[in-house]
């Protein structure tokens, strides 16, 4: 039953992920050309040499291709998350060109616009990467080269996407080019902050002279666990007990007041930390 709750959970922010990367590649990225890697990219500067085609057109192409390719080298180890977000993301594609096509760009900023049209894919591909999936793509051409090569994944990539944006110079002009250059920049950077974001919790450390007050308030109303380690303060001698805790942000505030309100002389310590793997929170896998 908890599985299945956990696959319906996957499911809803896989959705999610896919629906904001779309809205970010098709209303900002495709009427302005900008080129940023990855398949949008390659379907955005092949769409401009082969006009008769749309650029989700391409994309639905070159990911139905990659799909098969990736099927039939990798089998099972091919994940039907991947599968999912990249069909998901070309049939989106493909339905807003049929239902609202888009002429020119929505402003006349192509600043303001590459903000969104690379934040909202960002935004996307973290919330994908955090739940263990990918918009496929160029990820997958990543999985086989993993399998069957002893390629550094990360750097071939860049190597690609950074190939991918300077075509764009060449098919339209420096100015699009360079604004796809820093789009890339800025893509790199804003995914490894949200997801950052994504994880940050709270680690609480309480030194208190009544933990008594304070335990059950963390097991019974916060529903986390905690571990007790006994101290002694360096200059008064006396003992103290020091209560280790991992909390949410939201958790954190509750927390807090709550401590200082039973145990005024309790002093703490918070930090934010990234990770945390264990039994509510992250699995080991």
């Amino acid at each position: 039953m908890l599985r299945s709750r956990e696959n319906w959970r996957d499911l809803g922010l896989m959705t999610l992920g896919d629906v904001i990367m779309v809205i970010g590649i098709y209303f900002f990225k495709f009427p302005n050309n900008f080129s940023t890697g990855g398949v949008s990219g390659i379907s955005v500067i092949a769409a401009h040499y082969f006009p008769a085609m749309t650029p989700a057109t391409i994309g639905l192409i070159v990911n139905i291709a990659l799909l098969i390719l990736g099927y039939a080298m990798l089998g099972k180890s091919f994940g039907y998350k991947t599968a999912y977000v990249s069909i998901l993301q070309s049939g989106l594609l493909r339905l807003l060109e049929i239902l609202v096509p888009m002429r020119a760009p929505l402003t006349t900023q192509p600043m303001l616009e590459l903000i969104f049209a690379v934040s909202l894919p960002a935004i996307g591909s973290a919330i994908l990467f955090n739940i263990g999936a990918s918009s496929g793509g160029t990820d997958i051409v990543a999985m086989l080269l993993r399998k069957y090569t002893a390629l550094d994944i990360g750097k071939a990539l860049l190597a690609s996407d950074i190939i991918i944006t300077l075509m764009a110079c060449v098919a339209f002009g420096m100015e699009v080019g360079l604004y796809s250059i820093l789009g890339l920049a800025m893509k790199s950077l804003l995914i490894d902050m949200v997801l950052e974001n994504i994880h940050t919790n709270k680690c609480f450390h309480i030194i208190t002279a009544h933990p008594e007050k304070i335990e059950p308030f963390i097991t019974d109303t916060l529903h986390r666990g905690a571990t007790r380690v006994h101290g002694e303060g360096v200059y008064t001698h006396e003992g103290r007990t020091v209560l280790l805790t991992v909390v949410n942000r939201r958790q954190a505030v509750s927390l807090r007041q709550f401590v200082k309100a039973e145990d005024p002389s309790a002093f703490l310590l918070i930090t934010n930390t990234g990770e945390i793997i264990g039994k509510g929170f992250r699995g080991v896998s």
